[in-house]
């Protein structure tokens, strides 16, 4: 099955000439064969975050929402904040099952980041961190087979019909 996805970079620096992290996410999003809709990058403001996420949960052609940049401690790093806004359910696990993978690639430093997703108007939207690293781990480790239909037990895109169950 093929997923619809939304990439947005968070960041106060980079172009879209120069988004590593975000370059990266388009070549595995090509590899697993989905389809990346749209692709903006903005600056490091809560306000700015919430009104491209607001705007691609509202689009029927949109299923995943992946943002990169902005999870990390620092005062300007406010992405999770941005994406509690528009959260109608958490998925406390993806960010757990995150630390734990970057605690093999990055050690302690692993509890620095406050990677994480949620579900809104039935899409999942994940924030990453914005190294390259850490969308690395994030794509390797959980991304690639949540967003397969084929991976077994369960995965989140056998999910898709029922996002919206009340």
């Amino acid at each position: 099955m093929i997923v619809n996805i939304a990439l947005l970079t968070v960041t106060d620096t980079r172009t879209l000439d120069n988004d590593k992290s975000g370059g990266i996410l388009v070549n595995k999003i090509k590899e697993a064969k989905h389809n990346l809709v749209d692709r903006k990058i903005c600056k490091d403001t809560k306000e700015e975050i919430i009104k491209i996420l607001k705007d691609w949960v509202n689009k029927k052609n949109i299923d995943v929402i992946i943002t990169t940049g902005g999870t990390g401690l620092t005062g300007r790093d406010i992405t999770p904040e941005a994406v509690d806004e528009i959260a109608d359910k958490h998925i406390p696990g993806f960010g757990e099952v995150f630390r734990t993978i970057s605690l093999k690639t990055v050690g302690t430093s692993a509890i620095q980041s406050r990677a994480c997703a949620v579900l809104a108007k039935g899409k999942y939207v994940f924030a990453l961190p914005g190294s390259s690293g850490g969308v690395t781990d994030a794509w390797e480790g959980i991304l690639k087979y949540q967003l397969d239909i084929n991976h077994k037990p369960c995965n989140f895109v056998e999910l898709f019909p029922r996002l919206k169950e009340k």
